[in-house]
């Protein structure tokens, strides 16, 4: 069922989207950023050189999570427009926790995956263009962004999962994430909203987070899979108790 899942992603243009996009973004951002992180190195306005970068790369992940699902609730036919790929997907695999745990874990090892050559690629690409101020490359630290990514794919999954509409969830996330982060702009009003997913998960990997709350790493792990376990168990209970 894994294999099929993993399959079935892979064979998706727009997962290659997010696969592209993912993989080449982040890197992409350090080469066209040199020049400006040199001048915030001289300034001493740099922190987290080699992680902060990262953040782009998110979108990836992102799209991953959300087309897993989407694309089974697309229509397959202007003829049959209430037909979709739901259906056959439930012929093959009735057991329909079994089907979300077989589609978790196809997209967890190709966000894991992809997180993993990012984040390895862009923080080693840091140390050959800055050199002299780049820090050591830290497998944990790698790690935890990697689970990062991974979080926020079944994070996107599981929303996406719940309303059962892949451009609403995709919108709101890329807009969030880019344009404006309404996360963020909450932390003005509140420290609290410095635990929300999207916030509390960057402070596993970056030690200097805008705001005035300090979130220990361990502690940001523990609230980010919180928030994704309580979404993909919400998520599960919908999708067995309602029709395909």
């Amino acid at each position: 069922m894994v294999r099929a899942e993993l399959s079935k992603l892979l064979g998706l243009p727009t997962a290659w989207i997010g696969l592209a996009l993912g993989l080449i973004a982040a890197p992409a951002l350090v080469l066209v950023n040199t020049p400006g992180m040199r001048q915030a190195i001289e300034s001493g306005e740099v922190t987290d050189l080699g992680y902060e970068n990262l953040g782009i790369g998110l979108l990836g992940a992102l799209i991953l999570g959300v087309v897993a699902v989407s694309s089974e609730y697309t229509s397959t036919g202007d003829d049959a427009p209430g037909a979709h790929q739901m259906t056959t997907t439930l012929l093959a695999m009735p057991r329909r926790s079994h089907l979300l745990l077989a589609k978790g874990a196809a997209l967890s090892f190709v966000v894991a995956v992809q997180g993993a050559l990012t984040a390895s690629a862009t923080v080693l690409l840091t140390q050959v263009m800055l050199p002299d101020h780049a820090p050591p490359f830290e497998p944990a630290r790698v790690a935890a962004a990697v689970l990062y990514w991974t979080l926020l794919g079944l994070l996107a999954f599981a929303i996406t999962l719940i309303f059962r509409n892949g451009i609403i969830t995709l919108t709101v996330f890329i807009v969030n994430s880019s344009v404006v982060s309404v996360s963020y702009l909450l932390t003005k009003l509140t420290p609290w909203a410095a635990y929300l997913p999207d916030i509390v998960g960057a402070h596993m990997f970056l030690r200097t987070m805008p705001g005035e709350t300090h979130i220990a790493p361990l502690t940001a792990g523990l609230v980010m899979t919180a928030w994704v376990a309580a979404l993909l168990a919400a998520a599960s209970y919908l999708f067995t108790r309602r029709p395909a």
